[in-house]
């Protein structure tokens, strides 16, 4: 693999070459303002690729929240009796700006999240579908006529908006994950309060600044960023708060366990987009070439902290050593690591200290009962730069009960393991207890559709490693949601 010869990177003067200040916002934003905590309180995020602090944000505690709540839950008694024409319009303004705006939003993500700006301004495209998608799908929320058992009766079924909506994302897509639940909940006619992931709440703050010019009504759409501190408090409120009627989380599956139950209470509608562990099952008769290209962005894309990337990698037996070569070799050429800002820079740091030192963890436990790595396994030595960097890693003979293999790693780890049979491989790929994505690749038609069927996971990819789109479902089964 390639490291990135750039001997400093100053975070705040990469900052500074965003073209249009206004979209660097540090309140909060809450019915069509911008505020400060009423503590005064703020909290520091930095760039995880050089550990620099890049601003401070205010720090919104629970009583912040509720003034939020309150803004949100009197707009929503206009914003309901909107038009799907009224809405689809400003989202598709809304939509424009962040397109027409991809430069300094990518180059925002990448400063907060230390996603490469490459694939940062392929962040803000996906996110911006989500937004364009919705303000269509608006206009066709269609109702029904259900034909009546009495003939002096008609049963017309109207769709309506559920009312309030708290939102809570995490860090790995901060852009994509607000504008999936966000445009989703306002073409419906809802109203929403976020709260976006500590590590990166500039690009959620950003968006709002685009809402904003786009003319998206007062209160319609609030974000409240709040420090690690104040989370549980701020999560605990949009659960428990009575104008919240539906919560939206994406996130660990433990964190996704307490806030439905916190929900439970006054009995909120809620979706739950959790953890997952996907197999990435290689059978003999599968295309070894495209199979090794797909699993590098698979397993690797966002450095490995996708909820739905490749965490084991099955391959069958009487390909292995040829699939483990060629991988391993596409891996050195491929991936360059560094700064995302830095040129030539494909694959950055991981986002927390916390994520860093559980793969070095999970490494270490997996080393220890027999895996061996062929590629990688520690931090990187050839970079001037002191972030959350850890080399792309390709292991092999990795046992089936190491950390590794039976949690979601979130991280640069690549398990390779061997199997024997069709039987045997689908086993193992359903023995973890969620079950959010999986991919295969085969050349046999009836096995496609055997295997796909048999996976115990919301999506499958087959003969591909990408699988989401703004135009599909999106979710898991199990304990994945």
């Amino acid at each position: 693999m390639q490291f990135s010869k750039v001997v400093q990177v100053n975070s705040m003067d990469e900052l500074a070459k965003i073209q249009d200040k206004s979209l660097v916002r540090s309140q909060a934003y809450v019915d069509g303002q911008w505020v400060d905590a009423k503590s005064g309180k703020t909290f520091k995020v930095q760039d995880p690729a050089t550990l620099q602090t890049i601003g401070n944000v205010s720090d919104m505690d629970a009583t912040d929240v509720q003034q939020a709540i309150d803004a949100a839950s009197h707009a929503f008694a206009s914003w309901k009796t909107t038009t799907a024409k009224q809405r689809s319009v400003l989202l598709r303004k809304w939509h424009e700006l962040i397109i027409a705006n991809n430069r300094d939003l990518a180059r925002l993500m990448t400063l907060e999240g230390g996603k490469p700006l490459a694939e940062a301004a392929g962040e803000v495209t996906y996110g911006a579908s989500f937004i364009e998608w919705f303000g269509e799908e608006a206009k066709r929320a269609y109702g029904d006529v259900v034909p009546s058992p009495m003939a002096n009766t008609r049963m017309v079924v109207m769709k309506q908006p559920v009312g309030v909506v708290g939102i809570i994302t995490p860090y790995n897509f901060p852009n994509a994950m607000i504008t999936r639940k966000v445009g989703a909940a306002l073409a419906a006619g809802c109203t929403v309060v976020v709260r976006p992931a500590h590590e990166t709440p500039y690009s959620a703050l950003a968006l709002c600044e685009l809402a904003h010019r786009a003319g998206i009504p007062r209160g319609v759409l609030n974000v409240v960023p709040c420090s690690a501190e104040n989370t549980p408090d701020v999560g605990r409120e949009l659960t428990t708060n009575l104008a919240i009627r539906k919560v939206s989380f994406t996130g660990s599956t433990a964190v996704g366990k307490m806030l439905s139950g916190q929900a439970a209470g006054t009995m909120k509608k809620v979706s739950m987009e959790l953890g997952g562990n996907a197999p990435f099952i290689v059978f003999e008769d599968a295309d070894i070439n495209a199979a090794a290209e797909q699993l590098i962005s698979c397993k690797f894309r966002n450095s490995g902290q996708t909820c739905v990337c490749a965490n084991r990698v099955y391959v069958h037996e009487s390909i292995y050593d040829k699939f483990v070569a060629i991988f391993t070799d596409l891996v050195e050429q491929r991936l360059h690591v560094g700064h995302g800002l830095s040129e030539g820079v494909n694959f950055g740091p991981l986002i927390t200290e916390r994520g860093l030192h559980k793969i070095e963890d999970q490494l270490k436990r997996a080393v220890d009962a027999g895996a061996r790595v062929v590629l990688g396994g520690k931090r990187p030595e050839k970079l001037s730069i002191d972030g959350y960097f850890f080399e792309p890693t390709v292991l092999v003979d990795v046992s089936d009960d190491v950390p590794m293999s039976c949690e979601e790693t979130f991280g640069p780890l690549c398990p390779i393991f061997k199997f024997s049979s069709e039987e045997e491989v689908v086993s193992r790929a359903n023995s973890v207890p969620v079950g959010l994505a999986g991919y295969f690749f085969s050349r046999d038609i009836g096995r496609v559709f055997r295997v796909a069927e048999a996976l115990e996971v919301g999506m499958v990819g087959v003969n591909t490693g990408v699988l989401s789109t703004e135009v599909s479902p999106f979710g898991g089964v199990k304990e994945s949601g």
